[in-house]
């Protein structure tokens, strides 16, 4: 029985990187599928109710920012990220039974599988053309269908693919970076922000002042001040004329922290526009470093002093 299970629409179809992020969350039989040919999609089914939540790719230690995520984020209906999931990355270049490696001169993968393994690539299959996919299993369920001839010979495929869709590996662990890995967010409607545990993030999206010398500097400035430490900083163009962007920030600790809160409020005073996309715990639970005179207490003193020095009873 799926009635009443929580909906999760992910980027499909099965075997994805995706779907191994969203079992972090949901084992199988604890909620309803939905695979999705794209990261846009599946966030718009939350906004239009056919989900409950998505899973989707934010940033990857190749690539950076999955813009795709960060822009359908950025505008429309506000959403939140509620929880991050980190997955190891690594590749096995598969194909149907009886293609022979040296045979292969067309390769489908998708983009980003593309670019992580571009130089394996080069030395082992020099020759090769990229045949882009719309996921990282979707050249997999290709081959598995078998019919009309593909316009490729072989796919970029996750190792759990390749039994899964009777695929026989070429070459397996193919990357460039053997530590990569990929970040991915569960991504669902403004609600109760999830509890503090101390080793959290905010994420947030924030527009500067038009034609304003010292703009950027002045918004960095409202977490440098506090001791807030950002460990993702990307500009994204807003959209509506050339040179106007919007940056998506990632801050180390959550919105009921002292500091976060301050550097949120003076942001909310300098900035035109703030879209708060959620505090939500850490997945490698890396708790941040609290400088002298930024702890939660060094505020709410430092707050209790003002307030008796305007009552006249400050000593």
């Amino acid at each position: 029985m799926s009635e009443g299970l929580p909906r999760y629409a992910y980027l499909g179809p099965a075997g994805t990187f995706t779907e191994a992020a969203l079992r972090q969350v949901a084992p199988v039989g604890e909620c309803v599928d939905l695979p999705v040919s794209d990261v846009s999609s599946a966030i718009e089914a939350v906004r239009t109710g056919d989900a409950d939540f998505a899973v989707v790719a934010i940033e990857s230690t190749v690539e950076g920012g999955v813009t795709a995520t960060l822009d359908s984020l950025a505008g429309g209906d506000p959403l939140v990220i509620v929880r991050e999931m980190l997955v190891p990355v690594q590749f096995t270049l598969a194909a149907a039974p009886f293609v022979r490696i040296e045979d292969v001169r067309r390769i489908s993968a998708h983009p980003h599988a593309w670019v992580q393994c571009r130089r394996w690539l080069a030395r082992h299959l020099p020759s090769v053309v990229h045949v882009p996919a719309t996921s990282n299993t979707a050249p997999a369920a290709l081959i598995a269908a078998g019919g009309a001839e593909l316009p490729f010979d072989a796919a970029l495929v996750p190792p759990a693919a390749v039994d899964s869709y009777g695929l026989v590996p070429l070459a397996v662990d193919v990357a460039d970076n053997v530590s990569a890995q990929t970040r991915f967010v569960v991504v669902g409607h403004p609600g109760a922000v999830p509890p503090r545990t101390g080793a959290d993030k905010t994420t947030l999206v924030v527009h500067l002042p038009d034609n304003e010398a010292g703009a950027l500097l002045a918004m960095l400035e409202q977490f440098a001040v506090r001791g807030v430490n950002l460990s993702r900083i990307e500009s994204r163009p807003i959209g509506d004329a050339l040179g106007r962007y919007s940056f998506s920030l990632d801050a180390e600790g959550h919105i009921t922290d002292e500091r976060v809160g301050e550097a949120v409020m003076g942001l909310h005073r300098r900035c035109p526009y703030v879209r708060f996309l959620g505090s939500y715990p850490r997945a490698d639970a890396v708790e941040p470093t609290v400088h002298v005179g930024t702890a939660d207490t060094d505020f709410v003193g430092a707050r209790t002093w003002l307030q008796a020095l305007r009552s006249g009873t400050a000593t």
